[in-house]
């Protein structure tokens, strides 16, 4: 994994877009095919004044998770802690909501705006245990860029 070249694309990728919807979705797309484990990507923003995610801009295969509750799942854990989530695997996750058997690990980042977390990045993989430092970096970034263009 090059970060250099992967950070460089994701800010041409903004740039090249025009709606925020735009961006999202060009970023989905981009990391979904430049990175061989990443099979399901998506953003998912605070719904309102609702306890709850509503899912946004995604690339992969559809879900049936439009909504998730706050405390829920890989995500909804994510909206109250403001903690990154890296699970290996799924199975030994006890608040897993499955999107499929094909899934075995996530990895969720937040994003904020002015410190408050409003959403964050959530990829799915079929593989056990692909994520690394670099990934978590990666994303880490790719959370601050669409900060910037949501504020």
């Amino acid at each position: 994994m090059n970060i250099t070249l992967l950070k460089e694309s994701i800010i041409q990728q903004i740039q090249l877009n025009k709606t925020v919807s735009e961006k999202l979705q060009a970023i989905c797309n981009y990391l979904k095919q430049e990175i061989e484990y990443y099979d399901w990507v998506g953003f998912y923003f605070k719904n309102g004044d609702k306890q709850e995610l509503k899912l946004a801009e995604f690339a992969g295969e559809p879900t049936e998770h439009i909504i998730i509750p706050f405390g829920k799942g890989i995500c909804g854990q994510v909206a109250i802690s403001n903690e990154n989530f890296i699970v290996p695997n799924v199975e030994d996750q006890d608040n897993y909501i499955s999107c499929g058997f094909k899934v075995k690990s996530e990895i969720v980042i937040p994003i904020f705006v002015n410190g408050e977390n409003i959403g964050q990045i959530d990829i799915d993989s079929h593989a056990i245990d692909p994520f690394t430092k670099n990934d978590e970096m990666l994303l880490e970034f790719v959370c601050e860029k669409v900060s910037e263009f949501l504020q």
